[in-house]
């Protein structure tokens, strides 16, 4: 259960976090005052995989209890506000883990996105997005 499940006034919680516009290695730095672990990579990507089957659990939760029509092209339409916060909550958790990561490893999160966004790119101009394979 993430920190901040079930809580339910949204004005209270946005006053509380404030609304300052984070970078990607803003956060990152942000992020890195949190972690307490020692040794790097083993217990981050443990957690990773943990929060990420967290909100694997929501978006089944969603399809089994809320009856969810996931067939939509906006979901926004499809979620009431606090299912989509719920969501959001459990994907900030693997936000951190991800961080974690990526500064274990020497890269900034800024870095990776833009690698990311490098890779698929040349994907789409390759038509090579669908597929599977690391290097396709």
């Amino acid at each position: 259960m993430g920190a901040f499940e079930g809580f339910t006034d949204p004005e209270m919680f946005d006053e509380m976090i404030g609304h300052d516009e984070l970078t990607l290695d803003g956060y990152q730095d942000k992020a890195s005052e949190f972690i307490f672990y020692k040794g790097s990579l083993l217990y981050p990507t443990l957690g990773l995989t943990g929060e990420a089957g967290e909100v694997a659990e929501k978006v089944k939760k969603l399809y089994r209890d809320d009856e969810v029509n996931f067939m939509r092209d906006d979901m926004v339409e499809e979620l009431s506000p606090e299912q989509a916060r719920n969501l959001a909550f459990e994907l900030g958790d693997v936000m951190f883990y991800i961080a974690a990561i990526a500064g274990d490893i020497g890269y900034s999160l800024e870095e990776i996105a833009d690698m990311n966004i490098s890779k698929l790119t040349d994907r789409q101009h390759r038509n090579a997005l669908s597929g599977s394979g690391d290097h396709r």
